[in-house]
């Protein structure tokens, strides 16, 4: 019995999925090299996911550490500015190397703006192909840690990241407000909804200006590792290096702050 052709729109198929196949393959052999990767994450903009992005991998590299960032906000980018990167990643035969600031490796959609103004107007398969090409074509190397700097929301930039970059988990970061506490739980959602970890809350702004306490209730009540809170403090004005490396008293927060990450991520891996 002579075997059917496969139809025009059933081949199309077919090579889409190996496609997708073989591009899932090439990612988790660029990301197989990388010990851990933890996603920084909240519900809306504006509550401090790239201060929190920023210290916590200058404060990882400052132990020792071998860490990325990829800002993974395509349409807002902030990384560069917020690392003062000074030099450009290099781009050779279809391939990103990232720049390096204070000991991190970064890459950023920042780096290809000609003017940091201007507005980055990308629909969603844009950004989807923009993520997708940062993913599958930079070689980190080998490094202990690497910081993604998610997209704010439960959309499709952020959907991307979750369905195709190997993650460990997230640091879901809220402010002390109500209304920030919603945000981060909304976004938390998401993450159980795909079958993600959460490694922990933090709440940045904390203290008696903005109040304090909602980070801490948040985690409690999604029984997931409250991680720590960050002073809304006068020392984040000093915007020339990341805080930790200014600061003693952001240092120690964050410091703190990364024990407790680190103890969530051994949580997670089988006992020997």
């Amino acid at each position: 019995m002579a075997t059917r052709e496969p139809t025009p729109q059933e081949k199309a198929r077919l090579d889409a999925i190996r496609a997708q196949w073989q591009q899932r393959r090439k990612i988790n052999e660029r990301f197989g090299k990388i010990a851990h990767k933890i996603a920084v994450y909240s519900g809306k903009g504006g509550v401090g996911k790239t201060t929190v992005s920023v210290n916590l991998a200058a404060s990882l590299a400052a132990q020792g550490e071998r860490v990325g960032i990829l800002d993974a906000d395509i349409d807002c980018p902030n990384i560069v500015n917020a690392m003062k990167v000074q030099s450009q990643p290099d781009y050779k035969n279809g391939e990103f190397t990232p720049a390096t600031q204070w000991g991190v490796k970064v890459l950023s959609m920042g780096f290809f703006q000609e003017n940091q103004e201007e507005a980055i107007i990308f629909r969603g398969p844009m950004i989807h192909n923009t993520l997708t090409q940062f993913m599958e074509n930079t070689d980190w190397g080998e490094m202990d840690y690497l910081i993604v700097d998610m997209p704010p929301g439960t959309s499709d930039a952020a959907l991307t990241i979750m369905q195709t970059l190997p993650l460990d988990g997230f640091v879901v970061v809220t402010g002390p407000q109500e209304l920030a506490a919603l945000d981060a739980r909304r976004s938390i959602n998401m993450v159980r909804k795909l079958n993600m970890s959460v490694l922990g809350v933090v709440e940045n702004f904390s203290g008696e200006i903005m109040g304090s306490g909602a980070g801490e209730v948040l985690a409690s009540s999604i029984g997931a590792p409250f991680l720590g809170a960050l002073e809304l403090r006068a020392d984040y004005r000093d915007t020339s290096r990341p805080g930790v490396l200014i600061s003693p008293a952001v240092k120690g927060e964050y410091e703190s702050i990364v024990e407790r990450l680190k103890e969530s991520l051994s949580n997670l891996e089988p006992a020997s």
